[in-house]
């Protein structure tokens, strides 16, 4: 494809892994999920907080999780786009899949600062993944942040950019909705606070009402008619 000026789309992908190779330039943005790549015989990711450049001509194999989204922009071969790097993303470059000018989105693209490839890898589900399986203990954001080796300041600034959630909101957020299910299915209040992390059956009830404007009533309610 020769292409004259740059032009952009957001594009899904499935779970197979594909190789090719284009003539031209190519930034990915991801605006949702992960993308494993290798390039050269090396492996390569990009999320939500990490986007890169693929040089022209670089054969590259990719293959995504369910649900990622890349604003994808393919653009002749330029300053700036002479080699793989990868530039650290923001909550607010999401916005930039809604600007209609391909050339404005590469611009503000290419004076992002650059990121190492080294840089520790967070995966928030791995992260759900470890929570998930102990949700009753404690979870301190240092005891979350050495899960990837990480400082708990570094963590935290990652976890926000990737998932725009706090390691206490995510932790939160998981035991409230292991507590709904549970709760629907009709164990008790305090055995289910005790399983998912709250001191007591009150303390529970009141995340659920400040939170998600339920309470254990209006939960097994819910349950009996969806029976």
């Amino acid at each position: 494809m020769l292409l004259i000026h740059p032009n952009s789309s957001i594009r899904s992908y499935d779970s197979q892994m594909h190789t090719h190779a284009h003539d031209h330039a190519q930034v990915m943005v991801p605006l949702a999920g992960r993308m494993e790549l290798e390039i050269a015989g090396r492996a390569h990711y990009v999320d939500a907080s990490r986007g890169m450049i693929i040089p022209a001509g670089a054969s590259h194999a990719y293959s995504a999780r369910s649900g990622t989204r890349v604003l994808v922009i393919d653009a002749r071969d330029q300053r700036g786009l002479e080699r793989l790097r990868y530039f650290t993303l923001t909550p607010a470059c999401r916005a930039l899949a809604a600007l209609p000018d391909p050339c404005e989105q590469l611009s503000r693209l290419l004076a992002l600062p650059s990121v190492l490839p080294s840089r520790r890898e967070l995966d928030p589900a791995l992260l759900d993944r470890a929570l998930g399986q102990a949700l009753h203990e404690d979870w301190s954001t240092a005891r979350m942040a050495a899960l990837f080796h990480l400082s708990p300041q570094r963590f935290h600034a990652r976890l926000s950019e990737l998932t725009g959630r706090t390691p206490g909101a995510t932790l939160r957020e998981l035991r409230l909705e292991r507590a709904t299910r549970l709760l629907r299915g009709g164990m008790a209040l305090e055995a289910v606070a005790a399983q998912v992390g709250y001191r007591s059956g009150s303390a529970l009830a009141y995340a659920l009402r400040r939170d998600r404007q339920t309470g254990t009533r209006a939960l097994r309610q819910s349950s009996s008619v969806s029976r």
